[in-house]
């Protein structure tokens, strides 16, 4: 409804649609150099670009913790989510 009624949506889908192929672009690894730091991933299923693992590792070598979670999930559950963060966090310390 917040899109609905004020007539909003086809702006709100614009920044899906200008960004998809640069987002695949950086989740392949095809655009720019390998990310090397350590890295936690959260891959929540519904979303437009959804990487398994063996694609995100070509950009993001050093995946450390990998996790997929429901969709929306800081928005539902938010505590875990924040143990999620906390976790990757533990592991990099």
């Amino acid at each position: 409804m917040l899109y609905w009624l004020p007539g909003t949506g086809a702006s709100s889908a614009r920044l899906y649609r200008e960004s998809l192929r640069q987002v695949n672009e950086w989740i392949s690894g095809s655009a720019g150099a390998p990310v090397t730091v350590p890295t936690g991933c959260s891959v929540f299923p519904e979303e437009l670009q959804c990487p398994s693992r063996r694609l995100a590792e070509r950009r993001f070598p050093n995946i450390r913790c990998w996790n997929e979670p429901g969709h929306f999930r800081a928005f539902e559950q938010p505590a875990l989510f924040v143990e999620e963060v906390r976790s990757f966090f533990r592991l990099v310390r």
